[in-house]
């Protein structure tokens, strides 16, 4: 997975908690982890212990070694958590954009010494219960990262991913699969053309259709010339079809080896074990000096001003679709103070409503949003830090560069806001607190460019030494001050990047791809072609090979827990609203959520639903600001998030609740602030402030066009699936292609009054004391304050029943939907209904599912098709059954594919023990994922699901055999009514 792209999709937990016998060791090692065995100097099997830092911000400790033979680096975060990670690192920087690392990161995971299958990792999915599983490229380092919370699973993984690491096959087969090839259209048809594919290869094609993405990864190319970032490290379509087989065997030779890797290990797992286990592996390997790279750019002498062409939003304006930024070099990595001074320094100036940027490039409407780019970026060796926007009038392309510079040299002037510096430093504070399930692997995740860049990854856990220091410089002078005049106004080495749509950008793509490839078949031989459909003919077999896979390990059946883990809650009454206790330990946070109901909303209302929301945080109030409420909510709570809400039957798809949820948290002693905040939101948004529902509505267009070229695959199931059910059309209305074009249909409205209207309309059906219930989770300490204080807050809504009728029933209807989209590569899906969350085929629909997609469609439509992805699923409570593919290349084939594999599932033999199995751990893989203290108990109270009843689903589940899967097969499946949907290319 290309790290750029920020995908980080989290795969579910193992129901068993590590045995006492291993929490308990791990409360020893955090009570002597500044003994003797861990003083810098030791060595510790194999390793030197060069430092050992306590961090009590995080409560945790930090262990840093090295591996005494190879120069391996370790960081182990001793930390009480269950959820455990390991990771593997490579410095990987690329020296041209053909994408080496990334296909690399593919290939390595397609079969190794130990375990020689055609793709283990894939496998392994579904015979392990991690939490995550998953690997990055990112600009010069590539990462390979589990978690799970079981310590054998913890095992088999880490033996899998070290084989997989240093001793893959890296077969020919499988670089051509995974990266690029030459091949027939169809590998058994000699007559049919030759063309591209590849998954990397279709994979960076969507990539390049990302107008986000494409504007960072040019801009970066520019920014740094003459360096490594110049290159793609994903790889640039243009390229990868001159990337060799033997080149990817030597980039793997000079750049996984263990003294070019950092190895990262954290949780309550004994650290000896890893070190041990790691030792053992790398001792067959002698030291070498990692390849270098150039990582420090050249200071341009004076500043650069570069113009390129993109595609046409079709979606969005015509007249505003310039894309323009403003970049400056920053400082080293190993600077790690001036970086915290520089991120911070760039939150005040574009973050939030009160931000001087976002004033002065977004309210002014100079642009519809921050492009892409905006912010401090320290991914680099050297860091930078841009201002730019998206969705503006060529005219003001000088405006934004003047805007940008009188922006910066009025804060140098007049100071920064005390009370914005400390609204971040609250902030920071909170989130210490505020833990997520996934805490490792945010904590490497946020490590490793600097870790990778020569940084001291301890420094860059420490924020409350930063914090002190700033307060300190602070006081001493004008910091942020001085750290514009530096690094902004007084910086020679700037960059100011355009990118103008052009009409022709598909067509010049696509016809260079036909000239690369006419390059290549116009002087194949007779003997080459031949081989090209040999090749074709070996690598089907190959993907069609029945496997042993009994070399890889797997946990069992036995291994999930029988029983659903539940919650202690209370339930009881303010002002007549009901309100859902969790009491629990929460490090001193309160946590809070809020439905109301809103009966026989219209469609036209449900378009606007989303709009409300969002405007609910973003206009202000008659006598406020939101740019002060704003400071207000930073500065006291860890946000305010108002959504449409949308919850199905447990026992019926055919009845929905549908309205607003609104949620935030804060410290405990902030209560009162938060429920005063939420308060004047819900009762005192200012609507008539159509200047401020302009810049909104311009940003949610813009915002959800650019999200479609990264998320087509959820886009086009959602639409798919909208005419099958109630809570599948208003999916599609809150969230769908529907909610794109309404949206960017607003975006060109001159006048809003009547949008203002409509938003008054739901406020006055919205938030009412009679369809409203609430949840709250805090220390029971706590819980009398807060009755307090939500009794003042509900004691202030409107206390008028609704008076809206719910709609009629709901007739399904099947329909097929084609949307034209410039990405050079399709989206996929089909959707079929389902039953219930308490019925007993939907267990056995969800475990078909997964057999489908393990078994049969990514087989079809990744390795054969070259999609970079596919398969099917089931909504255990939407009752929807839907498969998708993800930027693929030939959507007509896949939905051929889709209805191939209800055949193949009623025609094959019984599906084994172990496939079933398999199946079922991919599925309680997500069910018993680990949660925070803030999501415990909020399955009932927001569908209504009892324990008894998730109890029940789990037997379900448990009990499923072949013949349950393929009797629900052929009676909601086979020959069953449908609806398809295509993005992409109208070819």
């Amino acid at each position: 997975m290309l790290a750029a792209a920020r995908v980080a999709a989290q795969r579910a937990a193992i129901a068993h908690s590590p045995t006492h016998a291993f929490r308990y060791s791990q409360r020893a090692f955090l009570a002597t982890a500044t003994s003797d065995a861990w003083k810098p100097g030791k060595s510790v099997h194999g390793y030197t212990v060069l430092e050992t830092r306590h961090v009590k911000e995080l409560e945790l400790d930090a262990i840093r070694l090295k591996h005494e033979k190879t120069g391996a680096e370790h960081l182990h975060i001793a930390r009480d958590d269950t959820n455990n990670v390991f990771g593997i690192g490579f410095a990987t920087p690329p020296d041209n954009s053909a994408g080496v690392p990334h296909i690399l990161e593919h290939t390595t995971l397609c079969g190794s010494q130990s375990y020689p299958v055609r793709d283990p990792f894939f496998k392994m999915l579904n015979r392990s219960m991690a939490t995550f599983m998953n690997a990055f490229t990112a600009s010069d380092y590539t990462l390979y990262p589990f978690s799970t919370t079981n310590p054998i699973d913890y095992n088999n993984l880490r033996n899998v991913y070290m084989d997989a690491a240093f001793f893959p096959h890296l077969r020919e087969l499988d670089f051509k699969q995974e990266g690029w090839r030459l091949e027939h259209e169809n590998p058994n048809d000699k007559n049919s053309p030759i063309v591209f594919k590849g998954i990397v290869y279709n994979e960076m094609k969507g990539q390049m259709a990302d107008a986000g993405y494409l504007f960072w990864s040019k801009m970066q190319q520019y920014m740094f010339p003459g360096t490594t970032y110049a290159n793609n490290s994903g790889g640039d379509p243009n390229n990868i079809t001159d990337l060799t087989h033997e080149e990817l065997v030597h980039f793997h030779k000079t750049h996984y080896h263990p003294s070019n890797a950092k190895f990262y290990t954290y949780g309550n797992f004994p650290l000896e074990d890893s070190l041990k286990f790691i030792d053992s592996k790398l001792q067959g390997f002698s030291p070498i000096t990692p390849p270098l790279a150039e990582k420090v750019v050249k200071p341009f002498e004076s500043p650069r001003r570069v113009s390129l062409t993109c595609p046409v939003d079709p979606m969005g304006s015509p007249e505003k679709q310039i894309k323009m930024s403003v970049s400056f070099l920053t400082n080293k990595a190993t600077d790690t103070f001036e970086g915290f001074g520089l991120r911070i320094l760039s939150d005040l100036l574009t973050d939030g409503h009160a931000s001087p940027m976002y004033k002065a490039l977004i309210e002014s409407n100079l642009g519809s949003e921050y492009s892409a780019n905006t912010g401090y970026d320290g991914s680099t060796m050297v860091s930078s830090l841009s201002f730019g926007v998206q969705g503006m009038k060529e005219e003001d392309i000088p405006k934004v560069e003047e805007t940008v510079t009188k922006v910066l040299q009025q804060v140098r002037e007049e100071g920064v806001d005390p009370k914005r510096i400390e609204g971040i430093v609250h902030q920071m504070e909170l989130g210490q607190k505020h833990k997520t399930s996934f805490f490792g692997l945010n904590l490497m995740q946020g490590l490793s460019s600097g870790w990778f860049n020569g940084c001291n990854p301890v420094d860059l856990l420490e924020l409350n030494k930063n914090i002190e220091r700033l307060k300190a410089e602070i006081a001493a002078g004008p910091f942020f001050q001085n750290l514009i005049s530096k690094y902004l106004l007084n910086n020679p080495h700037k960059l100011v990047f355009t990118m103008t749509p052009s009409p022709d950008y598909g067509a010049e793509v696509t016809a260079n791809e036909t000239a690369r490839l006419m390059g290549k078949t116009s002087v194949l031989t007779k003997d080459d072609k031949e081989k090209i459909y040999e090749q074709g003919q070996a690598l089907l077999k190959n993907q069609e090979q029945v496997e042993d896979v009994s070399c890889l390990p797997t946990l069992k059946v036995e291994d999930i827990s029988k029983k659903t883990k539940t919650y202690s809650l209370e339930h009881s009454a303010i002002s007549s609203v009901p309100v859902q206790w969790r009491p629990t330990s929460t490090n001193g946070i309160t946590y809070f959520r809020g439905i109301s109901v809103i009966p026989g909303l219209t469609s036209e209302q449900k378009q606007y639903l989303p709009l409300f929301a969002d405007s609910l945080t973003s206009l202000g109030t008659q006598s406020r600001a939101m740019s002060e409420i704003d400071d207000d909510i930073r500065l006291h709570t860890g946000g305010i998030r108002i959504l449409p809400f949308l919850s199905t039957n447990h026992s019926s798809i055919d009845r929905t609740e549908e309205g607003v949820s609104f949620n935030s948290y804060c410290l405990d002693r902030n209560q009162d602030r938060m429920y005063d905040l939420l308060g004047s939101l819900v009762r005192e948004t200012n609507f008539d402030n159509v200047d401020k529902l302009r810049t909104l509505i311009q940003g949610n267009a813009s915002a959800m066009s650019n999200s479609v070229a990264d998320s087509g695959h959820v886009f086009a199931r959602t639409n798919a699936g909208s005419l099958l059910t109630p809570a599948g059309n208003a999916s599609e209305l809150y969230g769908g292609m529907s909610q794109v074009q309404f949206m960017n249909a607003l975006s060109q409205k001159q006048d809003l009054s009547e949008v203002s209207q409509r938003l008054k309309e739901i406020a006055d059906l919205a938030i009412k004391r009679s369809s409203l219930r609430l949840a709250l989770t805090c220390g029971e300490d706590q819980m009398s304050r807060n009755e307090n204080v939500v009794n003042q807050f509900v004691s202030r809504l409107d206390s008028t029943p609704s008076n809206l009728a719910p709609q009629g029933e709901f007739a399904p209807s099947f329909e097929d939907s084609f949307f034209e989209l410039p990405y050079g590569i399709n989206f996929t899906a089909k959707c079929l209904r389902g039953v219930p969350y308490t019925h007993e085929d939907g267990a056995k629909l969800q475990i078909l599912a997964s057999l489908m997609s393990n078994l049969f469609l990514h087989r079809e439509i990744r390795e054969k098709n070259g999609a970079y992805g596919g398969g099917a699923g089931y909504s255990s409570i939407g009752g929807v059954f839907s498969f998708y593919s993800y930027r693929d290349p030939s959507p007509r084939k896949t939905l051929t594919t889709y209805s191939d594999s209800v055949r193949w599932a009623l025609d094959r033999k019984d599906f084994t023990e172990q496939e079933l199995t398999e199946a079922k751990l991919s599925i309680f893989q997500r069910m018993d994922a680990p949660i925070s203290a803030a999501q415990e108990g909020m399955v009932v109270f927001t569908e209504g699901i009892t324990d008894e009843m998730r109890q029940n689903r789990r037997e379900q589940l448990l009990k499923v055999t072949s013949a349950d899967v393929k009797d629900v097969a052929s009676r909601y499946l086979l020959d069953q009514p449908s609806s398809h949907c295509i993005l992409g290319d109208k070819e």
